[in-house]
């Protein structure tokens, strides 16, 4: 089982960057693949980037390709999300979860974090 917390949310003017980590217990996170997600209010949770277990393959949604990174330290157990360019719409709860398998599907993601809220002012 992994236990995953997330940190670095908080509140930043439009244009502006802020650094998400997700920091797993255990010793097997270079065992799962990563995933970043994201929920809105009144909105559904989807799906922002993932990382392979290696972290030599990244995928992201187009809603945030260009301006957002995902990392991982795997000597670190800790997960990254880079997000530079921020906008208005990126506001919202965000979730790191581990995965077996990977991808962009949320259903494929066994272990979430708790969340931390991102909010971007216009």
């Amino acid at each position: 089982q992994v236990q995953l917390v997330e940190s670095g949310g908080g509140l930043v003017q439009a244009g502006g960057s802020l650094r998400l980590s997700c920091a797993a217990s255990g010793r097997t996170f270079s065992t799962y693949a990563m995933g970043w997600f994201r929920q809105a209010p009144g909105k559904e949770r989807v799906f922002v980037a993932t990382i392979i277990k290696s972290g030599d393959s990244t995928y992201y949604a187009d809603s945030v390709k260009g301006r957002f990174a995902i990392s991982r330290d795997n000597a670190k157990n800790t997960l990254y999300l880079q997000m530079n360019s921020l906008k208005p719409e990126d506001t919202a709860v965000y979730y790191c979860a581990a995965s077996r398998v990977g991808g962009n599907y949320l259903k494929a993601y066994d272990y979430w974090g708790q969340g931390t809220q991102v909010t971007v002012s216009s």
